[in-house]
């Protein structure tokens, strides 16, 4: 059990991990304004060019209403307004986050191409003529 905890130790404590728990911490927080956007922002317009619809409105009621002891239970829908929301919540992360790697592999890029390449190492001819001429050098 000992060696188990400190496996978990040395993973959680590398950077990686904690990368990435800053990536899902900053994540939720981008979808919250994502989503935001999408209900305050786009849909609103949208609903109105196609008439005057709420998105979180659509949705489909299942006719069987049942009553349990002697109270009438909500009918079941199915959402489909908000799973539309939903999606186009998702193409819009999905579009940010291609636009980030895409700027981040850019940069990358750059970076590479700055970085000027070694020499390649001298092949055996090379390293016997410079002896050659060394030696010739001290005569």
């Amino acid at each position: 059990m000992s060696k188990f905890l400190t496996e978990f130790k040395e993973f959680a404590v590398k950077g990686n991990a904690l990368d990435m728990a800053v990536g899902v911490i900053i994540g939720a927080a981008f979808g919250k304004i994502v989503s935001s956007i999408v209900d305050d922002i786009i849909m609103p317009p949208i609903g109105w060019l196609i008439g005057g619809v709420d998105f979180s409105n659509l949705k489909i009621t299942l006719p069987a209403e049942q009553i349990v002891e002697g109270v009438a239970t909500q009918p079941a829908t199915i959402n489909y307004g908000m799973f539309i929301q939903n999606v186009i919540d998702f193409l819009i992360v999905a579009l940010c986050v291609f636009l980030l790697v895409k700027a981040i592999n850019k940069l990358t890029k750059k970076k590479e191409q700055e970085t000027p390449a070694a020499p390649p190492a001298p092949s055996a001819e090379e390293k016997l003529l410079t002896e050659i001429r060394d030696l010739m050098k001290n005569k």
